[in-house]
């Protein structure tokens, strides 16, 4: 049997270290693909957890695909369960502000405009483009999560912000 290697998985420090480095990212993908209601944090501790599982059987430039891989996996068991529980839970709406009525249906009627156009978007639009603008990651970044190319990625985010300019041009 080999001798771990300071760039092997299962070497603590190097899995530390990816930890570190790859978390927060893992999770505002996580986050901005499927939402906060099924806890992005959760399916990022349970995917390093599969990686250090695994860990023997990953080659170290893998990892990151195989991490992201796994968390999008885990995202969609979860979303396939709470599909039943999400049509007939209804979030409770708050009931009292101290906004006039105006100003909040001003900000509704922009917020739907807003999400609208965001889910008018393709899925690989709407992650690109929250990677690069809300979460500030460079293309190369992107490309790197994505498993793309730095011009699909750059197509996708130029795409979404054309679709975007054409349905919220009267805001």
């Amino acid at each position: 049997m080999e001798k771990p290697t300071n760039k092997d998985i299962c070497n603590e420090n190097f899995f530390a270290s990816f930890f570190s480095k790859n978390a927060k990212s893992l999770y505002h993908f996580l986050y901005y693909k499927y939402g906060e209601l099924l806890n992005p944090e959760d399916k990022v501790q349970e995917a390093f957890l599969k990686v250090w599982q695994n860990c023997h059987k990953i080659i170290p430039e893998k990892a990151k695909s195989f991490l992201y891989t796994t968390a999008n996996n885990l995202m969609i068991n979860q979303l396939n369960r709470e599909k039943v529980k999400l049509k007939y839970h209804e979030i409770p709406k708050k009931k009292h502000t101290n906004e006039s009525p105006e100003f909040l249906l001003e900000e509704k009627e922009y917020l739907e405009k807003i999400e609208m156009a965001l889910a008018n978007l393709t899925e690989a639009q709407r992650v690109a483009f929250m990677l690069n603008r809300v979460e500030g990651k460079r293309f190369k970044e992107i490309s790197e999560i994505l498993g793309i190319s730095v011009k699909a990625v750059e197509k996708r985010i130029y795409g979404a912000l054309r679709k975007l300019r054409e349905e919220i041009d009267g805001l």
